[in-house]
């Protein structure tokens, strides 16, 4: 796979996805390196009353982009992505919920079981 980004720790972030989808045979991590690899300008920005409208309770979800603070979020999720505006990451923990970057969500989540794509 040709990275295309610069960015130095999204590209190490595009490679252990892709690493990782091939080692544990889960096609959710090469998928995701696939839309972290697009050009900037095609990303995904995610609003948190998209995340309240997609996702239950507990659930678990990766944007493969940013994760901005418009809406309301009543429910407790786990959000891994990019990046977080200061706002959506106030707005998940105020919920309950949990943010961390997509390496962690892999560590956690090596199969990518119940691990759902926003975006």
């Amino acid at each position: 796979m040709k990275i295309r980004d610069k960015n130095p720790v999204l590209r190490e972030t595009i490679e252990s996805l892709h690493k990782a989808g091939i080692e544990n045979k889960a096609p959710i991590w090469k998928a995701v390196a696939g839309l972290l690899n697009k050009p900037s300008r095609r990303r995904h920005e995610v609003n948190i009353f998209l995340i309240e409208r997609n996702l239950g309770k507990g659930q678990v979800a990766v944007v493969p982009g940013n994760v901005l603070g418009s809406g309301e979020l009543t429910k407790p999720v786990t959000i891994a992505a990019v990046g977080f505006s200061v706002e959506a990451e106030s707005k998940i923990k105020k919920a309950g919920g949990a943010v961390m970057t997509i390496d962690e969500l892999v560590k956690k989540h090596p199969k990518g079981e119940k691990v759902r794509i926003l975006g």
